[in-house]
């Protein structure tokens, strides 16, 4: 079915040429509270992201495991502080060394060309060449106090595609809602609950080997978001239509490059194209109804606002949004 969807989202002319279980929730109405390869020609530019964020790929336990990382302080991140002592713990999840399609066999197995294009799969960077020791590469921000892949299935980066689908919040009238305090134009974004840790984040997902990263948008929002590996062939072909009006339209490219991940490892590591598309009118994306599918269990459209505790770096990303469209953070 993933073909399927791939052969017709191929179709779809786009100004861009630029993360299961089988279970899925409807979910309607507003979220009022969350608590829990190539360049692009976007007509707004992006946002950088500091180097210091590198937090959350040091948290005490690394996820969907007991194993706890070895500590390392601010100060002795950086690869180019001497740390003899440093002593990271080794783990690769038992889904990774499976050796599933998604993933990279065990090095020594085989020979990765690193920090190129080996065959369909992108081992470049986009925070440019990395180091490669002992045959390993080693994360581009510094040390995570674990080795090894983690839940993570490539060595070295792991392209992701985040699609940051907003509109105005808008008052049974139809009129734009201001926030009370900063009287600033509110917005909403489409947002899910991911079943791996209960987090909310943006519907992205893995950009597939040989992928255009705009058409890996597409994909990951269709089935996030809308649950088009479950729909029948006339719902796929209206939400083929709703698609195809948003994402030709020109986006922000709101970052490119690390992110900061709770399953980033010293030797793999997350990257995303983040991308926000925006419904201005409310008449596109806004009239379809959110399903939740494939690793979302749970979707709705949520205020943009910096009281909401998102997944990974995703509220870095929103900040972005919001700063450019001059709303409410």
């Amino acid at each position: 079915m993933k073909r399927v969807l791939g052969n017709w989202a191929g179709s779809v002319h786009i100004a861009l040429t630029l993360v299961a279980l089988p279970f899925t929730v409807r979910a309607s109405g507003f979220c009022k509270s969350i608590n829990t390869r190539a360049s692009s020609v976007c007509t707004l530019s992006s946002v950088s992201m500091s180097s210091a964020t590198h937090i959350k790929a040091r948290c005490t336990v690394y996820p969907g495991s007991d194993k706890q990382r070895f500590p390392v302080p601010d100060d002795k991140v950086s690869w180019a502080t001497v740390w003899p002592e440093y002593s990271p713990v080794n783990y690769t999840a038992l889904s990774v060394l499976n050796n599933p399609a998604w993933a990279d066999p065990d090095i020594g197995s085989f020979s990765p060309r690193f920090n190129a294009l080996d065959g369909s799969v992108d081992r470049q960077s986009h925070e440019g060449d990395y180091i490669i020791q002992d045959g390993r590469p080693l994360n581009p921000r510094g040390r995570t106090g674990v080795n090894g892949r983690g839940l993570l299935g490539r060595w070295g980066p792991n392209h992701a595609a985040d699609p940051i689908v907003t509109r105005w919040k808008r008052d049974s009238a139809g009129q734009r809602v201001s926030h009370a305090v900063s009287k600033q134009p509110m917005l909403e974004f489409v947002s899910i609950k991911r079943k791996d840790c209960g987090e909310w984040a943006i519907p992205g997902g893995m950009v597939d080997p040989g992928e255009l990263v705009s058409l890996s948008l597409q994909r990951e929002f269709s089935e996030e978001a809308l649950n088009a590996l479950e729909a029948s062939p006339q719902e796929r072909k209206k939400i083929h239509e709703r698609i195809s009006q948003l994402f030709s339209s020109p986006g922000f490219q709101v970052y490119k490059g690390y992110v900061d991940d709770p399953r980033n490892t010293d030797n793999s590591w997350m990257e995303t194209v983040a991308v926000n598309f925006h419904d201005e009118t409310g008449d596109s994306i806004s009239e379809l109804p959110l399903q939740a599918g494939d690793d979302a269990a749970q979707v709705s459209w949520c205020d943009v606002d910096s009281s909401q505790p998102l997944f990974a770096s995703h509220s870095d990303f929103l900040q972005a949004v919001a700063e450019e469209r001059h709303a409410h953070w």
